[in-house]
């Protein structure tokens, strides 16, 4: 039986949850990048004039700052995890690494998403 091994098993859960979570950040990326292909499918010409020529750059760059969030997820997931292993088989009382990444992480997506919100509301109701 491997020593410690419930806390280990949390570990792998935390990591797997980090990861699940950076693909959906990522996927929304995807998405919020490649929504403009979905109105030039869908939307009348009418409609087409209607959309801001750099509202497809804003698109485009918060689409792949989700997706750079995403993978900057997963590459700090995966020292959290190589570190919160070696510090499970320690004896001795290791400091927390704390909240702070994960505070600010929270912050730069919630920023993120009010931007993406601002933009749509422009689009939504326009001032004349």
């Amino acid at each position: 039986m491997i020593k410690r091994y419930s806390d280990h098993a949390a570990n792998e859960r935390t990591f797997l949850a980090w990861v699940r979570t950076a693909i959906a950040v990522m996927a929304f990326g995807f998405v919020i990048e490649k929504f403009d292909l979905f109105l030039l499918a869908l939307a009348p010409q009418t409609a087409l004039k209607l959309i801001a020529p750099h509202g497809q750059k804003f698109a485009n760059a918060a689409g792949l700052a989700f997706i750079a969030i995403g993978v900057g997820m997963i590459v700090i997931a995966g020292l959290r995890f190589v570190w919160t292993a070696k510090a499970i088989d320690v004896e001795e009382t290791l400091p927390s690494p704390g909240e702070r990444f994960d505070l600010a992480l929270a912050a730069l997506i919630g920023l993120l998403g009010a931007a993406l919100f601002l933009y749509m509301a422009g689009a939504v109701f326009p001032s004349a």
